[in-house]
């Protein structure tokens, strides 16, 4: 029997491949994901997300849930090995240049159970549980998955048009594309604590990070009962040494006080190896990684998970537009080349959090106790800790600026609320839009109109009309996913190049291969 054909079929169904289906969806794209487990992983993992991806988050039509389970983190504090503030960010808990806060704290399992709720809204979305993946080829212009089901140990096949590897740090997907992760040179163990309690611990509500090299720690409270904590281990020691509250209670101490044993419920404890890594390949063909597939990220500044939804937001609108027949395969060729280097800089940065809070024995701690005051001083350094803005994409056929001047091409726009209540991120939708300081004429607005794009011509004195003049432009053209494909004084050469890009299209049969 020969097997059917899906447009995309996504293997895992954790934060990236779920993002990216619904996505997928909201552009027209039937998919398929297949996922190994019967349903969401019980267990506490990621805990933070920031305001970049907190926008990716309502584009998925699921803030207000997401804001029902998550709380704002009031910066980040830098603490000495006696738990003295070194130095201390704080962050407006309202948000700013993105809409949202900049640092979001939250359970992953409540997340993904919103996540798979929302994909009831999608018929384009089917999601088979319980479908381990055994086999991925690629043959005659499509792949074929080959999977068990784990009830009734039948084996299935499908064809996709594109596979998705979203499933872990130990991808099979990645084992069929084939390439090598390279080591970015950090390895640590770490002991990950939750713990649940009605007890008010009484802290500052931001993130706590203990700067030690003996006992390095992390400290959050990440929801109305719940509390993360972080250690590093040493060597010799194992998460089976702290399984019992009476070995624990040494190492969380200093937070809980007296608070009664009884009053502290151990939700989990376990040991893991913060690792940086990066693939040297993300696609081979139809196939592409996503996620952990992709990168290891230390968790020293929450953007693990992150990364992942980044991947999704970049891949599927060029996915979409190349299955409509819209764009060209070639643009397929910009997602390993605007993410990886921006997941890069997002691991190098972390790694170097990592090292700060962990290294340099005695001598490291005076340092740290002489520089770490100052840093809030340094010009510039609060902003980029607590801005919520990464770094841009890298340059590439869709990331358009020159050699001297990037400007905003790469980076997203402020998310500004706009005079109808709506903000910038909710205008733009999924489509390509001009933003513009300047009327264009008839011509220019029905192009953008014609190709299914929007126009927003901003007031002066508003955020994202300053944004425009700091890159001494007067227009810049934005991709479906928010970041700025170019920007120019021109803005009728703008409107030009936005190619033909409308979310209602149907898929252009001259394009299956299959």
């Amino acid at each position: 029997m020969t097997a059917r054909t899906i447009p995309v079929v996504l293997v895992g169904a954790g934060p990236s491949g779920l993002t990216a289906a619904t996505l997928l969806a909201q552009y027209g794209i039937e998919s398929l994901i297949l996922e190994r487990w019967e349903g969401v992983y019980p267990q506490p993992r990621a805990v933070h997300l920031d305001g970049e991806i907190r926008r990716i988050v309502d584009r998925l039509g699921i803030g207000a849930e997401f804001d029902a389970i998550s709380r704002p983190a009031l910066g980040l504090r830098l603490l000495d090995p006696d738990r003295r503030v070194l130095a201390q960010f704080d962050r407006d808990p309202a948000g700013d240049r993105n809409g949202h806060p900049e640092a979001n704290l939250f359970d992953q399992p409540e997340l993904e159970a919103i996540l798979r709720a929302n994909l009831r809204r999608y018929p384009e979305v089917s999601l088979r549980s319980n479908a381990e993946v055994v086999a991925v080829v690629e043959e005659s212009g499509c792949v074929r998955v080959d999977f068990t089901d784990r009830v009734t140990g039948r084996t299935e096949s499908v064809r996709g048009r594109y596979l998705l590897g979203c499933d872990g740090a130990n991808s099979l997907v990645r084992g069929a594309i084939g390439p090598r992760m390279r080591d970015l040179r950090f390895e640590q163990r770490w002991l990950v604590v939750d713990i649940a309690t009605t007890a008010d611990l009484g802290h500052w509500e931001g993130v706590h990070q203990v700067c030690d090299p003996t006992r390095a720690a992390t400290y959050m409270r990440i929801g109305k009962t719940r509390y993360r904590w972080e250690f590093r281990l040493r060597p010799g020691e194992a998460a089976a040494d702290f399984r019992e509250m009476s070995r624990l209670r040494p190492l969380i101490a200093p937070w809980v006080g007296s608070v009664a044993p009884e009053r502290l419920e151990l939700v989990r404890i376990a040991e893991y190896t913060f690792r940086a890594q990066l693939a040297d390949r993300w696609r081979a063909g139809r196939m592409f990684l996503l996620g952990d597939a992709a990168h290891l990220t230390p968790p020293f500044i929450g953007q693990g998970m992150g990364a992942g939804l980044r991947d999704a937001a970049n891949l599927t609108w060029k996915l979409a537009g190349v299955l409509r027949g819209e764009l060209p395969d070639s643009v397929l060729d910009t997602y390993e080349t605007e993410r990886k280097p921006h997941a890069r800089a997002m691991i190098r940065l972390a790694k170097l959090i990592g090292m700060t809070m962990t290294e340099g024995g005695e001598l490291g701690n005076r340092l740290r106790g002489l520089i770490a005051p100052r840093l809030p001083r340094v010009p510039g350094l609060t902003r980029m800790i607590t801005s919520g803005e990464s770094p841009p994409l890298c340059r590439s056929d869709l990331v358009v600026a020159p050699l001297l001047r990037r400007g905003p091409a790469g980076r997203l726009p402020p998310n500004d609320l706009l005079p109808d209540g709506r903000r910038v991120d909710d205008l733009i939708a999924g489509r390509f839009a001009i933003i513009t300081t300047v009327y264009l004429s008839r011509a220019d607005e029905q192009r953008i109109e014609q190709r299914g794009g929007v126009v927003l011509r901003v007031a002066p004195r508003t955020a994202l009309h300053r944004w425009l003049r700091r890159g001494r432009a007067s227009a810049a053209l934005v991709r479906p996913d928010g970041a700025v494909h170019s920007w120019g004084a021109n803005a009728s050469a703008l409107c030009a190049a936005a190619p033909r890009f409308a979310p209602g299209n149907a898929l252009d049969p001259q394009r299956d291969g299959c």
